[in-house]
This record gives C-alpha cells, sequence and structure tokens, in this order.
C-alpha cells in the first residue's frame, strides 16, 4: 500500500458521487489533497484500502470555508 502523506483533514460531512451511484462519505481523519486548476483530488486510507475522489474545486473550497475540511487551497 502506498504511504499516504497527509497535508489535511476531513473534520465534517464531505460526501462525492461515484459514477453513477449514490454519494459516498469521506471518513473523518488525516487525507491528502492535491489541487488542481479544477479540482481537488482527496486520498484518503479506509479499511486497509487506498481510495480517492475527484471533486469540483468550488465544492472543495466551499467544505474548506465551512470547516469541513482544514487543508491548503490555491495560492
Amino acid at each position: 500500500m502506498e504511504a499516504l502523506q497527509p497535508n489535511a483533514s476531513i473534520r465534517g460531512l464531505v460526501e462525492f458521487r461515484a459514477g453513477d451511484g449514490p454519494m459516498v462519505k469521506i471518513p473523518e481523519g488525516p487525507c491528502q489533497v492535491v489541487l488542481a486548476a479544477d479540482s481537488a483530488v482527496i486520498h484518503w486510507h479506509e479499511g486497509g484500502a487506498a481510495l480517492n475522489a475527484a471533486i469540483p474545486l468550488a465544492d472543495y473550497l466551499e467544505h474548506v470555508q465551512e470547516g469541513r475540511i482544514e487543508g491548503p487551497t490555491p495560492d
């Protein structure tokens, strides 16, 4: 399993939609966030599995502003 390099933390309800499926909750705790021009990719471990989700940058910034994610912001 690849080592997670945490630079953020999930502190509240953060969900994403996996394809056409239901909303999936990202568990609270340490995570790694990689910012791109239009998205944020969140990496975390759950149950021994390395997982990730890409969410729109606007949604990520709203989570940061509301305190649900403590993490990096664009320069």
